[in-house]
Formats: C-alpha cells, structure tokens, sequence
C-alpha cells in the first residue's frame, strides 16, 4: 500500500452523504483506500438505492493492519445500530483510535446535526474533534484553491463575539493558516484580514480594529505576508479579493457567507493544527434532499482529492 488510507465517517443516518459518496467515487478516480465507518445494514440499504455495484470488503477492527489494505478499494468497519447520537460518538471513537495509533493521518467526516450530537458541550465539530486530541490552538479553513477564508471566531452568537476577539486568538489563526500553507501547499500566502466593525470603524470609544486587529498584523508582517485589517463589505470584491490566498474574518458569517456565494460547493472544510488532516464537505444533511438522486457531489470530490494527493 502507497498511499495512507481516507478514514470516512458518513455522519447522520438521515443524510445526503451516501447519494454524494456513490456519485464521488464514480466520477473520480481516488488511488487512497477508502474505510467507511458506519453501520453495515445503513450502508447497504443505500448501496439498493442508489444501485451502487462497486465491492466492500468489511474488516476487523481488532486484527486490522495496513498490510491488509490495498489501493483503490473501499472498505467497511461497521459499527453497531444505536440511538442516533450515540451512534455517531461510536464512529467518531473508533475513528479517534485508529488516528492515535497512527493507522492513517486522513479523515474525512459527513454532515453532523451539531444541536443533536453536541449537546451544546461544543460549538462545532471541529471544536469537538480538536478537543479529542486535547488540541487548544485549531482553525478552520474553508479551503478553495482560488481563495480561502477562515473565521477567527466560529459557531457563536453575534453578541459573545466581541468577548473573543483578542490579539491572541488572532495571531494564533494568522500563523496556523501561514504555516499550513507553506507545509501542505508549498508556498507562503497572502493573507487579508477583514476589522470586526462596519468599514473598521467605531462611533464607541474602544475601536477593536485600531486597538487588536490592526497591532497584531503589525506585529507578523515581518515574518508573514498578512495584511489588513480591511473593510469586510469591499474585501470580497473582484479586484480586491484576487490580492489574497485566504481572508481572514472576524467572525463566521463575515467569510462563509461570500465565500458561499462565490463558489457555493467548491470548497472545503479543513480543520487546522491537528496532528492529522480533517476534512469535511461544505454541506449539511439537507434531509429535505435524501433519496432524490440530484445533489451536488463536487465538495465531496474535492475533499477525495485534496488527501488523496497530499
């Protein structure tokens, strides 16, 4: 075996995941082996549906080795049938296991209900999974190769936002998303970073762009190609945009939402300093789609890809 195997959590039982992973690996061609982490009867129920006639070879995951993993195949670890959120907690952990003990650095995992599966203990996904390995400095990159963007804050309230930005937050995604880059991608990006006001200004007293945001890029353009902080409503402009690799926000709207809008599902979610590589496709369940055979596999392709050549 050449390549490190693509560990896959398909997710929420009620998904588009399935429909997505069937179209994926027939229009691409993936060298990584592939290893499912679902439960065997979900799995096949959407094997039926979808007419999907390509081979599944079930391990053992208590004789497992890589040894017996071969390129181009996909594989099956199932995972018991239980209550939806303990169900999904059980791929996560054996997925978590086999990371820790070095079996592969690649993960990919389907759309999670976080109100459901969280509990409210975690604010994302990724916040769960960097908890996992007890990883305090983490980012979250919505990857495309044209542009990317990551917000400072994540999955919280409008009115805790101004409670989280700091300069140590800031420098810390500022470094994690330069050092990714040059590590994985080969080369230094240029990175803007947006303010957290309206045109990086304040009629308050305290103005966070000129007292945070503003000192600390200051303080890394010796080192990194950062620039900013820049009017969040013009960044995302043709003209401007097309001067960075990445955008930088203050918070989770501020960049998911253009980014969106500019490539709708080419991109991808990709965790940052973790001591592997997660992925997730930039959709969620959209249960209102299941079963109708007609939604966009493209973020999935690319996720594939990306760890396939890494």
């Amino acid at each position: 075996m050449n390549s490190s195997p693509i560990l896959i959590i398909p997710g929420e039982k009620k998904s588009i995941f399935f429909e997505i992973f069937f179209k994926s690996i027939k229009l691409t061609q993936v060298k990584s082996p592939l290893i499912l982490i679902c439960n065997r009867e979900i799995l096949y129920k959407e094997i039926k549906r979808f007419k999907f006639n390509q081979y599944i070879e079930e391990l053992d995951i208590s004789n497992i080795t890589k040894k017996k993993i071969k390129t181009k195949k996909i594989y099956l670890i199932n995972v018991s049938n239980e209550k939806n959120k303990a169900y999904i907690q059980k791929c996560f952990e054996l997925a978590f296991s086999l990371l820790k003990k070095g079996f592969t650095n690649k993960i990919i995992n389907g759309p999670i209900n976080k109100a459901k599966t969280l509990n409210k203990k975690f604010l994302g996904i990724t916040e769960y999974v960097s908890h996992s390995f007890n990883q305090k400095k983490f980012a979250m990159l919505i990857y495309n190769k044209e542009l990317s963007v990551c917000p400072v804050t994540t999955h919280l309230p409008i009115s805790q936002i101004t409670k989280k930005i700091n300069r140590k937050v800031i420098k810390e995604k500022i470094i994690i998303v330069n050092n990714f880059y040059k590590t994985f991608l080969g080369f230094k990006p240029r990175i803007g970073v947006t303010g957290l006001n309206p045109h990086c200004e304040s009629f308050l007293r305290f103005n966070e762009d000129d007292k945070i945001v503003f000192p600390t890029i200051k303080s890394l353009q010796k080192k990194i190609n950062v620039k900013g902080p820049f009017s969040a409503d013009t960044i995302f402009l043709k003209d401007n945009r097309k001067k960075f690799d990445v955008i930088i926000g203050m918070y989770h709207d501020q960049v998911l939402g253009p980014i969106k809008t500019l490539f709708e599902y080419d991109a991808i979610n990709i965790t940052l300093g973790l001591p592997f590589l997660r992925i997730t496709p930039d959709h969620g369940p959209n249960e209102k789609m299941v079963g109708k055979n007609i939604s966009n596999p493209i973020s999935l392709i690319k996720a594939l890809n990306f760890l396939d050549k890494i």
